[in-house]
């Protein structure tokens, strides 16, 4: 899981009237979490090859890819920072959602950036090798 938090703006701008009579402008402290993993149900057949030896049983395991599963906002610990609005018009109830949207765009992207894939495979990797260890295996290697 990565956490992050950060400052996302938002902003609607009138093409005829300047920003202080017509704009509406919002800044939001968002912080929020994406989780990225290895879907093992994605495992196939071919992926895993055993044999038998005179040193025990070995496996070979192929992991499908890691993905993001999702990344969210934690909302109590997000909030509004600043809303400016021109004088000719009201705050526009949509604005604080597109912003939302554009944070979980960002989050993640941060979290790709900063290698959560790898960090997930390499986490899957290890998970996985234990998992099989303990189930009596004399020589595993995942991949």
């Amino acid at each position: 899981m990565y956490s992050l938090d950060t400052v996302v703006e938002g902003q609607e701008s009138s093409s005829v009237l300047p920003d202080a009579l017509a704009g509406d402008k919002l800044l939001m402290i968002v912080h929020g979490n994406t989780v990225a993993g290895v879907d093992l149900s994605q495992l196939k057949p071919e992926s895993v090859q055993i044999t038998e030896g005179a040193n025990g049983r070995s496996i070979q395991l192929t992991l499908p890819p890691s993905q993001v599963f999702a990344t969210t906002l934690d909302e109590a610990k997000s909030r509004v920072y600043a809303r400016d609005t021109g004088l000719f018009v009201s705050a526009d109830p949509n604005l604080e959602t597109q912003v939302r949207t554009k944070a979980q765009l960002q989050l993640q992207q941060a979290a790709l950036s900063d290698g959560i894939l790898s960090s997930a495979a390499k986490n899957a990797q290890v998970a996985v090798t234990a998992m099989l260890e303990g189930l009596g295996f004399a020589h595993v290697e995942v991949r």
